[in-house]
């Protein structure tokens, strides 16, 4: 056992420095030395390839020469502040390659202030930056991005509301004692109640975009009977119209911690899309229950339409401008709003659908 260590274990200072000049010689990082002026020394074959000059071309020239032309002056700060002991770990700079291309290196090097001698062993982390540089224009580009959808949201929710408080004067100027028809009575009151949740719901989003930072969303208990019934008075002509019928069942879980404004919306989108894509001569059927699960509430979303081809539409059902039916009103907006409000408050959505059977959303609400 002891002979088989010792033929690992350099046996004189010859064999050591013929392992180090090996190592020198072999490693793809760039190993180097350096005076205190900035003259190379020695200087390995990786730094020769990377840059793309000779050996001799290297050694013959300071190393300033091979520098990029910006970072030549924090360069020679920072060999300045290598003549002591203390190394310099992480420093990044860039370098001409012979063919003109550029290059970042990041040096780990330390001073011998009695040879005045700088050691320094350097990595090509020209592709790091470059990533980090595609990634920053992107970041640009989506904080752009965010601000135009902001002003947009916000110009349009904010200008929607002078037409609809026009709206609420007139209905406030009818004399409804003088019109005897119930049905029209009934009409005007959908109509005047329809207008007022339109315009709440045009104050919260005004409110919303409005605020700088992160919007505080409020959650409370919320009762999915009275929920549901406040979604479906806003949407009344539409349900009479499609003569859609509901099967509705909260008895199992009658509440939910939730957002009252996400809720609503995850409702109205739901429901609107069940009738909207209806099958053909067939009257919409949707049957909604709330069931208690291990650490949380389900809802349960089904309805009898046209349903989705689950091969084709696979994960993008939720995406934006995602549509998948030959409708106009159909904007790829609704499906995407319901998974973000839910994923927002750290709930789930999955959804399973035959076609020409019709489509079921499972809504996971946590405790």
């Amino acid at each position: 056992m002891q002979s088989d260590r010792n033929s690992i274990i350099p046996n004189s200072d010859t064999e050591i420095s013929f392992n180090l000049e090996q190592f020198f010689q072999l490693t793809p990082d760039i190993v180097c030395i350096a005076d205190h002026k900035g003259n190379l020394k020695k200087v390995n074959p990786a730094f020769s390839n990377i840059l793309g000059y000779s050996m001799e071309e290297l050694l013959s020239k300071p190393v300033s020469n091979f520098i990029y032309s910006e970072d030549k002056i924090k360069t020679a700060q920072f060999r300045d502040n290598l003549r002591g002991k203390n190394p310099v770990l992480n420093f990044e700079n860039r370098y001409l390659t012979k063919d003109g291309n550029i290059i970042w290196l990041s040096w780990t090097s330390i001073s011998e202030p009695k040879s005045q001698l700088i050691y320094a062993i350097a990595k090509n982390i020209t592709q790091v930056k470059k990533l980090e540089e595609e990634r920053n224009l992107l970041l640009i580009d989506l904080a752009k991005l965010n601000a135009d959808l902001k002003k947009f949201t916000y110009t349009t929710s904010h200008d929607l509301r002078a037409p609809v408080n026009n709206l609420l004067s007139l209905f406030s100027l009818l004399d409804l004692s003088k019109i005897e028809d119930e049905q029209t009575l009934e009409y005007i009151e959908l109509l005047n109640t329809s207008t007022i949740q339109m315009k709440n719901t045009l104050d919260k989003y005004v409110d919303a975009v409005s605020q700088e930072k992160k919007i505080n969303i409020q959650v409370e208990s919320l009762s999915l009977e009275d929920t549901f019934f406040m979604v479906l008075n806003s949407i009344n002509n539409l349900i009479q119209k499609s003569k859609t019928t509901f099967n509705v069942d909260f008895s199992e879980a009658p509440a939910v911690e939730f957002s009252s404004f996400y809720l609503q919306s995850i409702l109205l989108n739901l429901i609107s899309n069940s009738i909207k894509y209806c099958a053909p001569n067939i009257s919409p059927s949707i049957i909604i229950r709330s069931v208690k699960v291990k650490n949380g509430i389900q809802l349960l979303f089904s309805d009898n339409g046209i349903g989705f081809d689950m091969e084709k539409v696979k994960g993008s059902i939720f995406g934006l401008h995602q549509s998948f039916h030959n409708n106009s009103d159909s904007k790829g907006i609704g499906l995407y709003l319901v998974q973000s409000h839910m994923e927002s408050l750290g709930g789930k959505i999955s959804v399973s659908s035959e076609v020409n059977v019709g489509t079921t959303f499972k809504l996971f609400f946590k405790d």
